[in-house]
């Protein structure tokens, strides 16, 4: 049985956003990996007809859009992302960390099944944000 050190593991920066990294493994069903985001930094709205995906935050706290649902996470908290369901994380207040499971595996790459949302929804993500920050910064 594999055993992986994250501070061994290779790392590379996803198409989407060269900003972020991803340390990745991949087994017989599920792939696996450590995702790393500066402040500010993220993916677009996107959904995964394909997959089912679990997040564990590690580190820092994101912005979540999932589905209609908006609300900042931290360390500790998971989010199950159901196939098929509009999405979005990007880290605010600092950077963040999170561990990402997903099925299947398919190639291996977490980036696989990434299905980018244009339009409105995708603009009304990024105002959400934009909002949320100001938000947290008022409150300090």
């Amino acid at each position: 049985m594999p055993f992986y050190v994250v501070k061994e593991m290779s790392k590379r920066n996803p198409d989407e956003n060269p900003n972020m990294i991803l340390q990745e493994a991949a087994g017989e069903y599920m792939k696996a990996g450590v995702v790393t985001k500066p402040e500010g930094e993220g993916s677009g709205l996107h959904m995964h007809p394909n997959e089912e995906q679990w997040t564990l935050i590690l580190e820092g706290k994101l912005h979540y859009i999932l589905g209609d649902e908006e609300k900042i996470v931290e360390r500790g908290d998971i989010i199950h992302i159901p196939r098929n369901v509009n999405h979005r994380s990007r880290a605010i207040d600092g950077p963040a960390v999170f561990f990402t499971v997903k099925s299947p595996t398919g190639t291996g790459d977490l980036q696989q099944d990434y299905n980018a949302i244009a339009g409105q929804a995708s603009q009304d993500a990024e105002l959400s944000y934009d909002k949320a920050v100001k938000n947290m910064e008022s409150d300090k």
